[in-house]
């Protein structure tokens, strides 16, 4: 990727979800597949990612980006219908998922997240998370035994990524100027769009290698705490 300017920057903010941990099986086609059975439903575990595409691109997010709790419940029924589920229990099958999406035990977090927050806590940023979730993050923190200075979520805010509030709000609990501060997160439309409309710097976590021609992407985490503690004269 091309380089990152450090000399000014004195706070790192990290997406949750796909950037630093991934949802386990119970939230998977596999977890799916057994709620369903439970509500007497067969729904078949190869047609979730097609299931799970099609349901993102159909997804309506609130117009003045409100955190709508009911925007991921419809998006789950959607998941669970293309997965071969009918009837009136999808509602109930998707209420149990989006209820498994609240509880930190179900996420596993990747190799690189912690030793990325301790190497960039220790080369003396500040941390913060920042999540469109309804799990509570502080309780998330300290399951996985994490040192940051501020969490925050959509729900306790109000307003979901990108809308400047969000990322104000997180600016103004570390003292932060936009200049000084880092996002990094897995969206190109949450993370990257949110922070470049303040004038916060941005890196695209592109684990799977979908945006190859984006120039502020880095594979693994591993590969950001390389860039943003090795050097301090960097450029964008």
């Amino acid at each position: 990727m091309s380089r990152l300017r450090t000399a000014q920057l004195r706070a790192v903010f990290f997406d949750v979800d796909f950037t630093l941990c991934q949802p386990g099986p119970q939230l998977g086609p596999r977890g799916y597949r057994d709620i369903g059975a439970t509500h007497g439903m067969s729904l078949e575990p190869d047609r979730y990612e097609t299931a799970r595409i099609a349901a993102i691109e159909d997804i309506k997010m609130h117009p003045e980006l409100d955190h709508d709790q009911e925007v991921w419940q419809r998006f789950t029924e959607d998941i669970v219908r293309g997965m071969g589920g009918h009837g009136p229990a999808v509602a109930a099958v998707a209420e149990a998922i989006v209820i498994g999406w609240e509880l930190h035990e179900n996420f596993e977090l990747y190799d690189d997240a912690l030793r990325t927050l301790e190497a960039v806590r220790s080369a003396g940023f500040l941390l913060a998370l920042i999540s469109n979730t309804s799990r509570n993050l502080d309780e998330f923190v300290s399951h996985h035994d994490m040192d940051v200075d501020a969490v925050i979520t959509s729900r306790q805010h109000g307003k979901m990524k990108p809308h400047p509030a969000i990322f104000q709000s997180v600016l103004q609990r570390l003292d932060v100027e936009p200049h000084e501060a880092l996002m990094v997160g897995d969206s190109l439309t949450d993370d990257i769009a949110g922070a470049d409309a303040l004038g916060i710097s941005a890196v695209l976590l592109d684990r799977p290698g979908t945006y190859t021609g984006e120039a502020r992407s880095v594979r693994t985490l591993d590969e950001f705490t390389t860039l943003v503690t090795s050097a301090s004269d960097l450029t964008t």
